[in-house]
């Protein structure tokens, strides 16, 4: 997962948040969320899957530290979705201020296999599989491309970093609303622990590098790419 941190309530009102936050109990699970759109609402919804949803049925307190499946998980955060939005959403949309969320949830729990979620604002999700290798929340229009040409199920893991992080560059340098620093954490299956939980901070050099590298492989793409034969006869 990648997460930029950068959130705003207008052009003179930019924050830092965090917005990828992980969940482990070492040997036996490890879970992240990352999360999108209407800040406060997805934070309510963190606090929420951290503190517990009483089930009137069962009388537990349903966490994501409890849920005994990755999809029974992926289940909770869309009901604290539903839950938030049904208290908050209609004062928020009287006082036009988007109210949309979306979480990407993934992970392993021991004794099953990884997966990862994508959930919309209206609680329900997508799973990821092998004929939709990647998914994605939030603004990513400017970088999917990239993606969508270099992403495949067999990709290297840390080729799948490499091209992610040039995704991100290509987002950054397009839209003001997303910029560094940048959350990175990359798991390998069975281990439930992560491989690379990093911070990328500005001016941090292997992303400075990669950026520069990236615009000018593009420049030295099109330049040899032959021009258009396309002429008007006379």
């Amino acid at each position: 997962m990648i997460a930029d941190t950068r959130t705003n309530a207008g052009l003179d009102n930019v924050s830092t948040f965090r917005k990828l936050h992980i969940y482990t109990e070492p040997g036996e699970r490890l879970m992240a969320l990352a999360s999108s759109g209407n800040l406060s609402l997805s934070q309510t919804v963190r606090s929420m899957l951290t503190e517990g949803i009483e089930n009137s049925e069962t009388g537990e307190r349903e966490t994501l530290m409890n849920a005994p499946t990755m999809f029974q998980a992926a289940q909770r955060i869309g009901r604290a979705i539903r839950t938030i939005q049904q208290v908050e959403g209609k004062a928020l949309e009287e006082a036009d201020v988007d109210h949309a969320v979306a979480f990407l949830f993934g992970g392993q729990i021991r004794g099953e296999r990884l997966r990862l979620f994508m959930i919309y604002s209206a609680g329900n999700f997508i799973e990821c599989t092998t004929d939709t290798p990647y998914l994605q929340i939030g603004e990513h229009k400017y970088g999917k491309p990239v993606l969508d040409r270099a992403i495949g199920y067999d990709t290297d893991l840390y080729d799948g970093l490499k091209i992610g992080l040039i995704s991100m560059d290509s987002t950054m340098r397009s839209n003001l609303a997303v910029g560094l620093p940048i959350d990175l954490l990359l798991v390998r299956r069975d281990t439930y622990n992560p491989e690379v939980n990093y911070r990328i901070e500005p001016g941090e050099p292997y992303f400075q590098d990669l950026r520069e590298r990236w615009s000018t492989a593009l420049r030295a793409a099109h330049i040899a790419i032959p021009r258009p034969p396309y002429r008007t006869p006379v």
